[in-house]
């Protein structure tokens, strides 16, 4: 059985399937000028994510991360340390790369099992 999460006509933004939840590349709702805070962010909205899939970060298995540039790696990661769960840190690619519009400074995306 697969089940979607908050789906438009174009997208889902997380699916549960074959006892694996996986959530589309998450950006800020505000994406203010600071790495760290478009990266809080977005991993609140993984929370949310995660809890209505009936998960959570203690679940995560894997991790996506793109940065609009890679000096903001050290600031996102500053607020990833505190987030993930302790004992629980999931595999990890982090890439620089353009995003879909200037503004967004980073983007996350997950798998957790179920």
């Amino acid at each position: 059985m697969i089940e979607r999460f908050h789906s438009d006509g174009r997208m889902s933004q997380a699916v549960k399937a074959n006892g694996f939840i996986f959530t589309a590349g998450q950006v800020a709702e505000d994406p203010v000028p600071s790495a760290a805070e478009q990266s809080r962010q977005i991993l609140e909205q993984i929370d949310r994510l995660l809890a209505d899939a009936g998960t959570d970060k203690r679940s995560l298995v894997s991790a996506s991360i793109w940065l609009s540039d890679i000096r903001y790696f050290d600031e996102m990661n500053s607020v990833w340390d505190d987030w993930v769960a302790d004992g629980a840190p999931p595999c990890r690619a982090t890439v620089a790369c353009p995003l879909a519009g200037p503004e967004y400074w980073v983007e996350i995306a997950v798998v957790a099992a179920a």
